[in-house]
């Protein structure tokens, strides 16, 4: 047999059961190595992994450590690429070895991002249909449409590029943490792709919609990247909106302040992008018309 090419690295907490439903899928005979990394679960996550799945690899973390896990899996990693899932995602057969290929055959490339599939209906999310309309077009050369934002669920990395842009950061901690990557890895000239033939599925174990405590969280993290890597203007602009939304909304008042405690660091941290970089960021970021 090959050696692996492709590790999978799942981080989750306190999601038990929707986790061994999507290890259901991921670990199979002849499949990926697979990493787990435990965001200190007191649901006895770690524990019922190793009992149904002796293959996979189980990291106990002693606290929640958010994002920054799945950069502990990849270091762990001994494949060249990695892929992340959710404790509610998982990747269709055959997804991991053309995504695999197309990083094979494209080594300016750092980033798969696959097309991703509702578990409930079979239908596409809302970013998959973004990517597809080619909104940033393709770099010369590219094997598919140009990306700037991805979930992580849905995306296949270059283990190295990832590590030499940092992984994820913990200012973030969780939310939000992919657009920073994505301009990271950007601004050191690697290509990110979409892939119509790498399906990734979802089967969402949280709400519906964000409740008011994940939407402050998602709002944070958005402003604390323009502080990190956009032009000062536009984080400016972005922060004083979410002041006045503040003085009315709770929501928007704990965003703000979870933003101001951050905010040294991030000053700390700023190093913005080039300005093509930026021009692309923020075409991407455009909502959908």
């Amino acid at each position: 047999m090959s050696e692996p090419r492709v590790t999978v690295v799942v981080a989750t907490r306190d999601r038990r059961e929707s986790l061994l439903r999507s290890l259901h899928l991921l670990d199979q005979p002849g499949g990926p190595p697979v990493i787990v990394l435990d965001n200190g679960s007191t649901d006895g996550t770690a524990e019922a992994v190793r009992t149904s799945h002796p293959r996979v690899q189980v990291v106990r973390l002693p606290t929640n450590a958010g994002a920054v896990a799945r950069t502990d899996g990849v270091r762990r990693a001994a494949t060249p690429y990695v892929a992340f899932a959710d404790d509610d995602s998982w990747w269709d057969p055959g997804a991991l070895e053309t995504a695999a290929d197309l990083l094979d055959a494209h080594p300016r490339v750092a980033v798969v991002v696959g097309r991703v599939r509702m578990a409930a209906d079979g239908s596409e999310d809302a970013v998959t249909h973004k990517h597809r309309r080619e909104v940033l077009g393709r770099s010369p050369g590219a094997p598919g449409p140009d990306v700037l934002s991805f979930p992580a669920f849905a995306a296949v990395v270059r283990r190295d590029a990832h590590l030499a842009a940092g992984g994820f950061s913990p200012l973030l901690f969780f939310g939000g943490e992919e657009h920073l990557l994505a301009l990271d890895l950007a601004a050191a000239g690697w290509q990110q792709v979409f892939a119509e033939d790498v399906v990734a599925w979802h089967s969402p174990a949280g709400p519906d919609r964000p409740t008011p405590a994940r939407w402050a969280l998602q709002t944070r993290n958005d402003v604390l990247v323009d502080w990190l890597r956009r032009p000062l203007p536009v984080a400016l602009g972005t922060t004083r909106r979410l002041a006045v939304k503040a003085v009315r909304d709770p929501a928007a008042r704990r965003a703000l302040a979870g933003l101001l405690r951050r905010l040294p660091v991030a000053l700390h941290q700023r190093r913005p992008v080039p300005a093509e970089v930026e021009r692309r960021f923020a075409t991407a970021q455009r909502p959908a018309g």
